[in-house]
């Protein structure tokens, strides 16, 4: 398979990379460490790498920002980050990835376990996660040629544990082979419309 994954030099993404592509051809793109660069607040940047990357099997969306802050600090600006970046970044992939997806094969976002289970400091993340997996159960029903549509939401990732056990108190870290099957579910499989949680 093709498996282009956005976002490939995170922590969820390299991890994918790693694990698909011994038995899979996996273009990498990221906003500045990967040969295919790629800015999800960019329409014509997400046009200009899919136009780099032709036909594909499946596109995985593991990239996004979004502010953390007390919500009573968050001003415009801080919510448009993530409104810009992790919500229509992923929804402008999703709308420009279809045309180059083939017939039968899968888009798939990620969110977090901020949507059900926020903590301190994640509104905007929360509010976009939330969004997100609004979005996938609604734009699942409109798809193209076939191609599905699914999102991964996993909760904290054992890797990231360390760096941010102080955000999440009580929280029992997931492990990275959890995630990426939840991710080679919703590529490899036939699950559509589906938010694969990870928690």
């Amino acid at each position: 398979m093709k498996i282009l994954v956005i976002g490939a030099t995170g922590i969820i993404g390299s991890a994918l990379v790693h694990a698909w592509k011994d038995k899979n051809e996996v273009p990498e793109a990221s906003y500045a460490r990967s040969s295919l660069k790629v800015d999800l607040c960019s329409r014509d940047s997400i046009e200009q790498l899919f136009a780099q990357t032709g036909a594909l099997d499946a596109v995985v969306c593991t990239a996004g920002e979004a502010r953390w802050a007390p919500f009573e600090e968050m001003s415009e600006e801080d919510f448009r980050i993530g409104l810009e970046s992790k919500l229509m970044g992923q929804v402008r992939v999703v709308q420009i990835g279809a045309r180059y997806v083939k017939a039968g094969g899968s888009i798939t976002l990620t969110t977090g376990i901020l949507a059900d289970d926020p903590v301190y400091q994640t509104t905007s993340a929360a509010m976009v996660n939330g969004a997100l997996h609004s979005f996938v159960k609604a734009a699942s029903l409109e798809m193209p040629y076939g191609v599905r549509l699914n999102v991964v939401s996993p909760g904290l990732v054992e890797p990231a544990a360390e760096r941010y056990a102080s955000y999440f108190p009580g929280h029992v870290p997931v492990s990275m082979e959890r995630v990426i099957k939840a991710y080679t579910k919703s590529v490899e499989g036939r699950i559509h419309g589906q938010i694969v949680q990870v928690y």
